[in-house]
């Protein structure tokens, strides 16, 4: 049988997910990557990295459904890097891994999304939207 979760125990998840994301003494970052992200936050980033967004903090608005989203989108960054933007890795103030996810540009599902994934070094990357999704069945 598969794990079902209720409407709390999806906003629990969700909320607990996204408190990682302000841990430590700042805001978190999102780092963009170019190529597959690799099979868990836990190991080496992979691909070129393009460019590091400052989250806010808190780093999300409040959860409802089970969906955290971004706060304070559109968020941007000034790109260090050049390629085509196939994965994100977000950080906490530390350092640390909390979440790795797909990237889209806007409106086509990616966990984030941007208004353009072909980035080139010193031009401006943006953040349109951004969201975690827990599983409701």
């Amino acid at each position: 049988m598969a794990l079902r979760l209720s409407a709390t125990a999806r906003n629990a998840a969700a909320s607990a997910i996204a408190a990682l994301a302000d841990a430590g003494s700042g805001p978190g970052v999102v780092e963009i990557r170019t190529g597959a992200q690799p099979a868990t936050p836990a190991d080496a980033a992979t691909g070129t990295l393009l460019v590091t967004v400052p989250l806010a903090d808190p780093a999300f608005d409040a959860v409802a459904a089970g969906t955290a989203a971004l706060a304070d989108v559109p968020l941007t960054a000034t790109a260090t890097g050049s390629g085509t933007a196939g994965w994100f890795r977000l950080k906490d103030s530390a350092g640390s891994a909390v979440v790795d996810g797909s990237v889209s540009t806007t409106g086509n599902g990616g966990d984030l999304e941007l208004a353009t994934t072909s980035i080139t070094t010193g031009l401006t990357v943006e953040i349109t939207a951004g969201s975690m999704t827990m599983p409701a069945s």
